[in-house]
């Protein structure tokens, strides 16, 4: 029997929010990523409000909450979730975050230590850009102003590995709808900030509270053999599916199995 999932807003610097939240037990706090929005974790919620409180939110320019501005660093994406949290009144709680809701997690959990049990990078890196991607990104910025739709149907592809590409036509289709929904401000702010963040390598590597890894095998945008290595060296638990970037899509189960396995760890 499914929870139903219970949509909120909540106002943040005078733009609307839109959260969920779901169930009861330990708080596991679920950060989409680029282009995509709190839908793309409903398969998920539905497992991990058995044993848990699962709160989702659309990020600034994401989904149904509005944008804030034409620059959104990590760090205001990171302030806007603390506001809904204490919203909420919760004062201790797990992140999981995919892509730059991985890079979120991050930034919240260096700015408030005391409030994280555990942190899953979830197809995510603790390393910021290095100049060649800075360089991808401004040039996507540039393209997003004059042929935006074409720019999102190419990248977006370009997450998921090819056999995915033929596996799951549907459900990227779907996907792609989600992130098509994006504005191109939105896309804008988001790729701005994301070229500024910061490099959380020793933060994360030196942080105490309970960590995780997931990484697909065939992820074009991760550098997979280079956080393998640096799982193993610092003992980091770390889970390496069989595709892409996607893995809520292409490795569903497996990733579903691999998250409550870190949720039961972080008790």
């Amino acid at each position: 029997m499914f929870l139903l999932q219970m949509n909120k807003f909540i106002t943040y610097k005078n733009i609307q929010v839109h959260y969920t939240d779901t169930g009861k037990g330990s708080a596991i706090v679920l950060l989409h990523g680029f282009l995509e929005n709190s839908s793309m974790w409903n398969d998920i919620v539905h497992v991990l409000t058995r044993k848990n409180r699962v709160i989702t939110i659309d990020l600034l320019g994401h989904g149904n909450t509005d944008c804030l501005g034409y620059i959104q660093t990590m760090n205001d994406y990171a302030q806007m979730v603390k506001h809904v949290l204490n919203h909420l009144k919760l004062r201790k709680y797990t992140l999981i975050g995919h892509s730059m809701g991985g890079y979120i997690a991050l930034e919240f959990a260096h700015m408030f230590p005391d409030s994280i049990k555990g942190i899953c990078l979830m197809n995510a890196t603790f390393e910021n850009d290095n100049e060649q991607r800075k360089l991808l990104r401004t040039r996507a910025i540039k393209m997003a102003t004059t042929n935006y739709t074409n720019l999102v149907r190419m990248s977006f592809t370009n997450l998921f590995s090819e056999q995915s590409r033929e596996t799951y036509k549907l459900e990227i289709k779907n996907a792609l709808t989600e992130a098509l929904k994006t504005t191109v401000r939105s896309y804008i702010a988001s790729q701005e900030g994301m070229k500024i963040r910061k490099n959380y390598t020793e933060f994360f590597k030196n942080a105490p509270f309970k960590k995780t890894i997931i990484l697909g095998r065939k992820d074009s945008l991760i550098n997979v053999d280079k956080l393998i290595s640096f799982s193993i060296k610092n003992n980091i638990p770390t889970y390496v599916l069989s595709e892409g970037h996607m893995s809520h899509i292409e490795n569903k189960h497996e990733l579903i199995e691999a998250l409550t396995s870190f949720i039961r760890s972080v008790r």
